[in-house]
Formats: structure tokens, sequence, C-alpha cells
């Protein structure tokens, strides 16, 4: 969720550009937090190193108020910095609460991501000693804790003869007490040019710069200089320098990280001409798809997932999947539910993660326990996955950020390609992993005979006509943007479908719901008579996602009936329906017509109409459809 940035250099080259770029720290810092707004945040704040002090300037709401404090009351020039867009956790949304806090009487500014769980006894313990604090955070106690341990580090000597400097001696000792998930970063007054962070379940990413380094929650936070970047393991410190970066874990004992490209530049994160981010996100899915299925078969349409690590005969012995996921990642996990049991005909559960460790579920050594997750950071999803490999099942990530923790910790990835998705609300990254998920269904049907590779084949070849798919829905969105301008006042909307239509219906719910703030549910169209019916009144609007008439067990008679009883008691109906399919016209006030494809790959289109619908009418309500309240991108505590 939080957004850290830290920076010491000495004005390096900006990525692409050439001769000295000239930018201060606080250049640096400021631009990877505005880089970082889509992780969600409710307050701003960055520390310098003067020239004898550290001087911070931090407040509460968009980092535009923090711009304004810092034109009416700037900062010294300082080349060493750290920033934070902070998501409220321990104590509300307020200029004090803000980040960074002071420890050592002001000589030390520290900015924190993450819950600590033992603050509290910390605190006590400090108070006792005689620390005053002034904020409701927990990580306030965490800058006391390490200004006490930096100082009696300095008195004692301790670590000297290692040659490791006091604050990054400090640091690991800091660490050892700590409990909870964090990313700490630290800048101390006695030590200019150095910034030191500690990670424990909590993202952070080293940039590599010529004469400067970075840090960052992730790399939007430094892809303005650079796209040299640099993995950083769980329980370790770094120590950047504008020379150097070193690595420890949290006993001291030396580590490297493993280094990476960033495949993408600062433009890719820009709003292409679009008002939005979301907007532009959506247009994106296209080539979300293209470029998630490239590279996935040979010539004779044979899948090589070259990513998935595990042994083919392990593989083969599975006899359950288990898919872990929150929000709409557990939706396309839903779908991957129907698409894997019909190709591979192994039973799959989809399990949402913060619920998965807490019912003592049956896992076992052919369990594969499928994660999807955008960041790789989600935190339940984090935890699920390391409790189901401490009970000895596979564990596989599909997920849209190389370097991120799951992926680094599970056993295989399937990485998506859906580039950087800058907005809160998910839209190409829910296609990418639908995208994925087939992937992978195919993969275990092609491993372990379930299917002919020519079925496979044939499958791969529809997905290949997908992105252009998809570009058809987006070239014919007008009627679906004017309808939801025309719904503007809406209080609230029902969505039904069956089959791969049911996750639809709910992620269409979920979207109006983050968006545009009004009641919105998801319903298996079976189930209407089982109750829901009874929402139903005079004007209510209902989405239906209908499904082909074409395939082996047609739903399509059913749902319309579904329309047919909706329609009788007063409900304006809105029909996504299949080209061709002319039988719901009657029954249907507005109708969006999508491509045929065949009926399990539909919810790469039929999801597009709904994304559409929410992103306009969020708009025509006058909302910020990139930065919904309460809502951050990337939920890395549980």
């Amino acid at each position: 969720m939080c957004g850290i940035v830290g920076y010491v250099g000495r004005g390096g080259t900006v990525a692409g550009s050439s001769g000295t770029a000239g930018h201060t720290a606080l250049d640096v810092v400021m631009e990877g937090l505005r880089r970082l707004e889509y992780r969600g945040y409710d307050s701003a704040g960055v520390a310098v190193l003067g020239e004898d002090s550290i001087e911070s300037r931090k407040k509460s709401g968009k980092l535009a108020n923090l711009v304004a404090e810092l034109n009416a009351d700037p900062l010294p020039t300082s080349m060493t910095a750290i920033g934070h867009t902070r998501w409220a956790t321990h104590g509300g949304p307020t200029d004090q609460n803000a980040h960074p806090h002071l420890g050592d009487q002001g000589r030390l500014a520290l900015i924190h991501n993450g819950i600590i769980e033992n603050f509290a006894e910390i605190k006590v313990r400090l108070r006792a000693e005689g620390h005053e604090f002034e904020s409701e955070t927990d990580t306030e106690v965490a800058a006391e804790l390490l200004g006490s341990i930096y100082r009696g580090v300095v008195e004692s000597g301790d670590g000297a003869d290692d040659g490791v400097d006091h604050l990054t001696h400090a640091m690991q000792l800091t660490s050892r007490q700590l409990e909870g998930a964090f990313t700490l970063l630290a800048i101390h007054q006695d030590l200019p040019d150095i910034v030191v962070a500690a990670r424990r379940n909590s993202p952070l990413v080293i940039g590599l710069g010529e004469n400067e380094n970075f840090l960052g929650s992730d790399v939007s936070g430094f892809i303005d200089f650079t796209r040299r970047a640099v993995e950083l393991g769980q329980d370790q410190i770094v120590t950047i320098t504008p020379e150097s970066v070193s690595i420890t874990d949290f006993d001291g004992v030396p580590a490297e990280g493993k280094e990476f490209h960033v495949d993408w530049d600062a433009a890719a994160a820009e709003k292409g001409g679009f008002p939005s981010f979301m907007e532009k996100e959506i247009h994106d899915q296209p080539e979300a798809v293209a470029d998630t299925l490239l590279g996935r078969s040979d010539v004779d349409g044979k899948l090589m997932l070259d990513e998935l690590r595990i042994d083919p005969a392990a593989l083969k012995s599975v006899d359950k999947i288990i898919v872990l996921a929150c929000g709409t990642s557990a939706y396309a996990g839903q779908v991957a539910k129907y698409a894997i049991e019909h190709w591979c005909r192994i039973p799959t559960e989809v399990e949402l993660s913060h619920e998965f460790r807490y019912r003592d579920p049956i896992v076992t050594p052919n369990t594969l326990v499928v994660s999807i997750s955008q960041s790789g950071e989600t935190m339940d999803t984090l935890m699920a996955v390391r409790y189901a490999k401490e009970q000895g099942a596979k564990t596989l990530s599909i997920c849209n950020t190389n370097g991120s923790t799951i992926p680094r910790e599970s056993d295989a990835v399937l990485y998506t390609h859906a580039g950087p998705e800058i907005a809160v609300a998910s839209t190409k990254a829910f296609l990418a992993q639908i995208t994925a998920a087939y992937l992978l269904g195919l993969y275990l049907a092609q491993l372990r005979g379930n299917k002919f590779q020519g079925e496979i084949a044939d499958i791969m070849t529809e997905l290949g006509r997908i992105p252009a798919k998809i570009q058809e829905v987006l070239d014919h969105s007008e009627d679906v943007k004017q309808l939801a301008q025309e719904m503007a006042q809406t209080k609230s909307v029902l969505f039904l479908g069956r089959h791969v239509g049911f996750p639809v219906a709910m992620e269409g719910a979920l979207k109006l719901k983050e968006l545009a703030y009004i009641h919105a549910e998801g319903f298996a169209a079976g189930e209407l008579k089982h109750g829901p019916i009874a929402l139903i009144e005079e004007g209510q609007p209902v989405f239906v996602v209908v499904p082909s008439r074409r395939g082996r067990d047609s739903l399509h008679a059913k749902v319309v009936s579904n329309i047919q009883e909706i329609r009788a008691r007063g409900a304006k109906t809105i029909v996504i329906a299949e080209e061709g399919d002319e039988s719901v016209r009657d029954y249907a006030e507005h109708i969006f017509y999508i491509p045929e494809t065949p009926p399990l790959l539909a919810p790469l289109l039929t999801t597009v109409p709904l994304q559409i619908f929410a992103c306009a009418l969020a708009t025509a309500k006058g909302l910020d459809v990139d930065q919904p309240r309460n809502l951050a991108k990337s939920v890395t505590v549980e």
C-alpha cells in the first residue's frame, strides 16, 4: 500500500538521456512518490539531510498538499532523502501521523511500510526509558527504537571491527526485535551519504545508477532515473551510498541480490492521451492478453512454459488444485476453475487467501496451490502460500510483477505481461490473469494427456484471436459510455451470470462498488429464485451476462428465462450477448454484443463492457477512478 522512495547520489544522468541531469534528492523522491500514487495513500512526507541536520515536511491528503507545503517552506538542497505516501493503519490520516518520524532526538528520520505487531510492548519499554511520542503510529516506535539502538552502537563502538557503519548495524539489531511485516528506510545526520533499509514481508527493490542509487516500494519509484534493479530478499538489510550497494541479512551475514532489467519505461506509466489511467489500461487489454500469450507455444501449438520449475512428473501426480487470491484476482481464479476442471479433470477449489489458513484446509504433497496476485506482494496471499508450502504442497504463482515476493517464494511462476497497472481498480491485469490461468490449464492437460495436441492447438488459436476481439469491443463502446452517463444517479445495480459468466458478474459488481461507491451485487443467475429476486423492483437496473447458444450444454435458454422473470417484475435489463443472438433483443432495454468466441474464453470479452460502464459511470459522478477512496493498489498488510 504505502509508497516508499529513498535516494543517495551526486545528481546522476536520467535513463535514456545524455549529459548530467543535475537532479537533487528531493527531485528524485518527489517524482518517485508521484509515480507511486497508484498504490493508494492518505498522507505524504519527505526528509532530507541538510548540512548539519535532518529536515522534513509532511502533510495529510494528496501529494499536492505536500507540494504546497514545500513551496511555502522549502527544504535545503540535499543529495540524500527519503519519501513516503502513507495508507493509515495505526492512527488516522493526520499530519502528525504522517511519515517520516524522527528518532535519536531528531537526528534520525525513518519511514515505514507494513505493520509492526509488537509495537505496543516496545513502546511501553521505551517510555520507561524516558522516550516520548507525538503520534499514534507504530512507525514512531520503530524510529525511537532505532535511534536508541544507534546511540548505543555509537557509544560502544559495536560492529566497528566488521567495517559496518553504525546505522546499518543498528538497523540489523532493530530488525531482530520487530515482529510483523515491515519495510524500514532510515537516514541519520551523522552519515550524510547513506540510506539504510530493512525488509520483512513487505516489498522493497533497489535501483542502480551511476554515482547514485535508489530504493523503492517497486520500480515505479525510480523508473525515471534507471532501469537497472536488484531484488531484495526476505529478512535482509541494504545500505546504499552514491557508489555502492551492500546487502546483509538481519544477523549481518553478507548476501547478494539478483539484478534484473526493467523492460518498461516511464512513458508506459503515463496516461497516453486518455483522461485516466484506468481508461488507458482498459484500452491496453488487447496488448496485455497478446503479450501474455507471446512465446508460450512452438510452431506446432505445443505449450512451452519455461517458467514452470516444477518437475513434470510431480505435476502429473497432482490430484487437487487450490487457487488462492483476493478481490478481482479471486474472480480470475473462479474463471480458472471452470477451465481447469473441464480441460484437466482435476478437482479445483478457489479460496480467499485470508480465509485459507484458518479453516484447517486439506493439503497434501499432491496438491498444487496456485496463487494469483497482480503485485506479487498481497500479504494475505503471501501468508497463505507460505502455509501451503509448510504443508508440503507444490506452489505456483500467477503474477504481473517481476521479482516480487510471492513468485520468489513459490516453486514456480507464470508471469503475465500486462505491463504496469497504475489505476487501483484492476482491469488489464484481470484479463492477463485469466489468460495465464488458461495457459496453465492447457499445459496441465497437455502434460497429463487429457487433451489431444490438436485440440490444445485449436484452443491456442482461438486464444490468439482474442486480442483483436477485445479491440472490437473497445471500438464499439460508445453506447456503453452513454448508458453510464444516463445512469449517473443510480443507487443500486445487480449483475447476473451463469457458468463462467458468474465470476464476470461478480467482477462487474466489484468494479462498480470500487469506483462509483454504490450498491452492486453479482449473483449466479440460477440463484435468482432462491432469494435475490426479492430485490427486483420497478426500474431496478440488472446486467445479465448471457452465455452462448453454442456448445454442448448451453445455458442460454435458462438465462433468457431469468431475464423474462426479472422484466416481469419491472427490472431494467441490460444484456451482454454474443453477436447474432437476436433471441434476447425482445427482453433487453439495452444490449451490447461481443464477438463470437468459445464459451470458456468468453470472460475475456464479456468483462470489458462492464469495466467501461463502471469507469464511465464513476467519471460521470465526478469521482477519481484512478484512486478510489479507502482503497490501495497493493495490499501489503493483513
